[in-house]
């Protein structure tokens, strides 16, 4: 099941010199993992809510290569070019399979929830 890393970044004015080595050296990271970006700092349209910051989005076959890149130590060594210079979160999620129901979902939602008294 396809898997992805988000990261909201928070950067502060033009990217300096490690930055920019940061995103030249990244894809040789993605490459072993079958990673490839999705969303690279794009500008972001809210329409709710506030969204401070960039947005980057990268796929992978599975969590088990999205798990394999974060750890690996190609990787390991770009994380503080970045760190470094911008704040921001990275988390890594599983998507959902093809054959996703909504409205499956839900039913078991409501099945799990306690019943609500009638008043």
């Amino acid at each position: 099941m396809t898997a992805y890393a988000i990261a909201h970044l928070y950067p502060e004015g033009r990217p300096n010199a490690e930055v920019i080595d940061y995103i030249a050296r990244i894809q040789s990271t993605l490459d072993p993992y079958d990673g490839r970006f999705l969303v690279h700092n794009a500008p972001v349209e809210v329409i709710e809510g506030t969204w401070p910051g960039a947005v980057v989005v990268v796929g992978f076959p599975s969590i088990g290569e999205a798990r394999a890149w974060y750890a690996s130590p190609a990787y390991q060594e770009l994380v503080p070019l970045r760190a470094r210079n911008m704040a921001g979160d990275v988390v890594l999620v599983e998507g959902v399979a093809p054959d996703y129901d909504p409205g499956a979902t839900a039913a078991a939602l409501r099945a799990e929830a306690p019943a609500t008294p009638v008043a």
